[in-house]
């Protein structure tokens, strides 16, 4: 059973211009996003995006430069206004706020995380952890606890007093996503929130992601141009290209069944092995003989190879979260998920 919808994206249209409605019906009649520069001296940011956002998940959505995905974003809390289209969170209309209920919602209902951190350079660690829940009215002692609170979350203990400039990269990310958090609402919007630090870093940053999800079970909308990435703390992934969803799904969808030669060029040089599992290559029960302990349907085939490799009969039986037997997977099932697609003849040209 799927989670309820959180946020629910319509015929959603974003172009930038001296009169962006006048030639919306040019795009609505299929222009092109360098014909409507050429001919109208207009932009096109975003193209008809539909999408539903489910709640409690990670939901990413990537592109390269140009692709519309930090337009996209900020559109979520109206830091950018729609040329066309709803955005329904809750099933509310964001675009009927008015002025005063729009700042409400930005204090209570949705958090971002921004690229540079964001941070407050004349404030402490614990004030800029603290700023968001100072807007929303709240001082005193249960400031300094509820900031306390997710900086010894993120791993910012003894940091309190120090300033901006005195921390790494990583920890002054952590910072900002301490402050994002504290503030206990329900959507936190990431827009490359990881994208400036060093590799090590950044997988640290991920992991720590990653485990604050599994208790707090947030709405984490998650922008990156990175596909290892998005594959790693994806739910869901979107991928966009000129302003319109090439591809919208899970990340095994995107790497087994990518949509066209776009994605596939993407995917072309990911490890499918980490990211495929047993129940996308599984066999049917009862069609090899098989032996050792069960494999669990979720495994990666990465991790599952030496299990089954080591199976006198090198096929071993596939198990649901409840233990019952769903299926049979062998070495070869394995290897032969994870070898690399055929690259497409026609080469994929990256803007």
């Amino acid at each position: 059973m799927s989670d309820p919808i959180k946020i629910s994206i319509r015929n959603l249209y974003k172009i930038f211009g001296k009169n962006p409605k006048s030639v919306l019906h040019h795009v609505e009649n299929g222009l092109s996003k360098p014909d409507l520069l050429e001919k109208h001296k207009h932009v096109l940011g975003l193209q008809n995006i539909n999408l539903d956002i489910e709640a409690r998940h990670i939901h990413v959505i990537m592109g390269l430069s140009g692709s519309g995905k930090s337009t996209l974003i900020r559109h979520f809390n109206r830091l950018i206004e729609p040329t066309a289209g709803e955005i329904l969170i809750d099933g509310q209309d964001v675009m009927k706020l008015n002025e005063e209920e729009l700042r409400e919602f930005r204090r209570h209902n949705i958090s971002m995380v921004f690229q540079k951190f964001g941070l407050l350079p004349h404030r402490t660690v614990m004030d800029n952890v603290g700023y968001g829940l100072a807007i929303q009215g709240i001082k005193g002692d249960e400031l300094k606890e509820r900031s306390q609170k997710w900086i010894d979350r993120v791993g910012l203990t003894g940091f309190e007093k120090h300033y901006p400039t005195q921390l790494s990269g990583g920890m002054q990310q952590r910072v900002g996503l301490a402050r994002a958090l504290a503030t206990d609402c329900e959507i936190l919007l990431m827009d490359e929130a990881f994208s400036a630090l060093d590799p090590l870093i950044r997988t640290d940053m991920q992991t720590i992601l990653l485990d604050l999800q599994k208790d707090l079970h947030k709405t984490i909308v998650f922008i990156t141009h990175d596909l290892d990435e998005a594959l790693r703390i994806g739910d869901r992934i979107t991928i966009l290209r000129d302003g319109a969803i090439i591809q919208d799904g899970g990340p095994q969808d995107i790497v087994m069944r990518p949509a066209d030669d776009y994605i596939r060029e993407f995917i072309r040089d990911i490890n499918r092995g980490r990211v495929v599992q047993i129940g996308s290559i599984m066999a049917e029960k009862g069609s090899a003989e098989t032996s050792g302990e069960p494999i669990l349907v979720s495994r990666n085939l990465e991790d599952a190879l030496p299990m089954v490799s080591a199976s006198p009969t090198n096929a071993i039986a596939v198990v649901d979260d409840n233990g019952q037997e769903i299926g049979v997977v062998t070495s070869k099932d394995i290897m032969s998920g994870m070898e690399r697609p055929a690259v497409a003849e026609r080469a994929v040209k990256f803007m």
